[in-house]
């Protein structure tokens, strides 16, 4: 399994231009969210914070076809409606990335139960390769180990990869003054053959108004 994550990666690195973009958002929306759901003990009480960002990267590709493509050879690509959601998961076996199948059809609760489920398969080493497969986007979570920011490796032939960060405090300059808050960072990486720095970037800064307000048009 080595090997052939040491061969994936090489291969990416070799076959296509990479640019990563960093970003923060105010995730304490998303917290007060989180906190709700674990102090009502309903259905939603084990949705994790990482599966409301998975939630939100479903909706806003949604509205970015471009992001959400193949880069099958230098000259030709291929835009998806669905968006099959990759999600990387660290296993003693190595890195693996399940797919959340047309997750942007997928309510908030049947995100993580599936992304559950996922993982708990390639950690016990029992997961159908078919589980593995097509998909469109990849979303990787290095939150939970402190890293603020990295550069995550595309995973050829998808075009964007993005990767989630711990969550910390800043300081920002608002009217209202200075502001103290939550910053969630977020670094896109994308295949510049097939996405330019703004396109890229107005993606993020999408993704990122939308898991800000996330609790306002969530409705639940």
């Amino acid at each position: 399994i080595r090997r052939v994550i040491a061969q994936n990666m090489l291969n990416s690195l070799q076959t296509t231009a990479q640019l990563t973009l960093n970003s923060v958002f105010n995730a304490s929306g998303i917290q007060t969210l989180r906190e709700r759901f674990k102090q009502e003990q309903g259905k939603m009480k084990k949705v994790t914070i990482g599966a409301l960002i998975l939630y939100g990267v479903s909706r806003t590709l949604g509205e970015f076809s471009y992001m959400n493509a193949w880069m099958l050879s230098g000259e030709e690509a291929v835009e998806f409606a669905d968006v099959n959601l990759g999600v990387a998961v660290d296993t003693d076996r190595g890195l693996m990335v399940p797919t959340i199948m047309a997750a942007d059809t997928k309510s908030l609760k049947e995100i993580s139960d599936e992304l559950k489920e996922l993982a708990a398969e390639c950690r016990e080493g029992n997961i159908a390769p078919d589980k593995l497969k097509e998909a469109t986007f990849t979303v990787t979570n290095l939150g939970s180990y402190g890293i603020r920011s990295f550069t995550p490796v595309l995973n050829p032939p998808q075009v964007g990869i993005l990767g989630v960060g711990t969550i910390d405090y800043m300081v920002k300059k608002t009217k209202e003054g200075l502001l103290y808050y939550p910053a969630c960072s977020l670094s896109l990486t994308i295949d510049h053959r097939y996405v330019d720095g703004g396109p890229a970037a107005r993606f993020l800064k999408k993704l990122c108004e939308n898991l800000e307000t996330m609790e306002e048009w969530l409705q639940i």
